[in-house]
């Protein structure tokens, strides 16, 4: 296997896709934009299983996150406007 591949289809997710195009359009965001959509294991007590993070890195000024705490396959399109209204998260 070629340094950096690893195995599975190529590129994100059609879910991850279409969420990342409805943040885009929700946010109005530039093409310079960053848009970053990831689902992670969640550990902390409570917790569902799998949590979606989604990161705005504009080319200027500071990066916003948001977690939502189901699924990306779960998650519409009034859930991302709900949760982008919402205050982002500081780490």
């Amino acid at each position: 296997m070629p340094l950096g591949s690893r195995p599975g289809p190529p590129g994100p997710s059609p879910q991850l896709r279409e969420l990342k195009g409805t943040v885009r359009a929700l946010l109005a965001l530039d093409d310079d934009t960053a848009v970053m959509i990831r689902q992670l294991a969640c550990t902390e007590p409570g917790c569902p299983p799998l949590e979606t993070v989604v990161v705005v890195l504009p080319m200027e000024g500071a990066a916003r996150r948001w977690t939502l705490h189901r699924p990306a396959d779960e998650i519409t399109e009034d859930d991302l406007r709900a949760a982008l209204r919402a205050p982002e998260q500081h780490d």
